[in-house]
């Protein structure tokens, strides 16, 4: 992941780290008034950003995504909170770009055609529901940590939210700035050198750790905080349904961390 470092060399990757959380602040903040859990998040359309500017952007989208959302806290929900949302959007706009990487194919039909080959939009909305997880987990962990909301309340929520948005308006705001930002060489890759660009030699292997990190700690979280799956073995070692949340999630998200390291 050492992009999400050098990217800081290229001023035009610092403009566009600027330009995603202005954005992404500006959709947020007159969503606040309309609040799913008070304080804490809200309907959110804004949810697109981070995935469509990450696949964009790549680091940019992604450290632009994290502050944008700061940013929008200071609106109606700052507080301490805000630092797993900080992480949960900034890895929520990396998960979008290291799991959806275009064809050439795809991205000339994107660029001709203004469409998505079926491919390619089975495989961005497969990168926005990963994104998703991702997101849901490290926020409704942090929070269930802090001892402020249960996993199941706010990792279900957010999962849903930002899943949904990007589903629905995702595809279509990736058409409509991809071929652009393609002409005017905005896209990550052709702004960062070389040397400086993701050069692991078993992405694929990074892919499959993303996955199973992210998908299977919302559904690990989600199983016990529900009470879905209860173990008595742990329920014991623990001693509240909180911990267990909290202590059978932590290899979900160190196997998250390492297939970014790989992807």
């Amino acid at each position: 992941m050492r992009e999400i470092v050098t990217m800081w060399k290229y001023t035009k990757m610092v403009v566009l780290t600027a330009l995603t959380a202005g954005i992404f602040a500006a959709i947020l903040i007159p969503m606040k008034g309309i609040p799913i859990i008070p304080g804490s998040t809200e309907l959110r359309p804004a949810a697109v950003i981070p995935v469509v500017f990450g696949i964009l952007f790549g680091p940019a989208g992604a450290w632009g995504s994290a502050f944008g959302n700061l940013i929008g806290d200071f609106f109606g929900t700052l507080g301490i909170g805000s630092i797993s949302g900080f992480f949960g959007n900034f890895f929520f706009g990396l998960a979008a770009y290291k799991i959806y990487r275009p064809s050439r194919e795809g991205l000339k039909n994107m660029t001709e055609t203004k469409k998505l080959r079926p491919k390619e939009l089975i495989k961005f909305i497969s990168a926005g529901f990963l994104a998703s997880c991702v997101c849901a987990v490290i926020i409704g962990w942090c929070h269930e940590v802090l001892g402020l909301l249960p996993f199941a309340w706010l990792g279900s929520i957010i999962f849903v939210n930002n899943f949904l948005m990007n589903a629905i308006i995702g595809p279509f705001i990736l058409i409509l700035l991809y071929p652009r930002v393609k002409n005017w060489d905005l896209l990550w890759t052709d702004i960062i050198e070389p040397d400086d660009l993701p050069s692991s030699k078993s992405p694929r292997l990074g892919q499959v750790l993303m996955w199973i990190g992210g998908l299977g700690g919302l559904v690990t979280g989600l199983s016990i905080s529900t009470g879905i799956y209860g173990s008595s073995l742990l329920l014991t070692t623990t001693g509240t349904v909180g911990s267990m949340v909290i202590y059978s999630v932590i290899p979900f998200l160190l196997l998250f961390l390492v297939g970014c390291f790989l992807a």
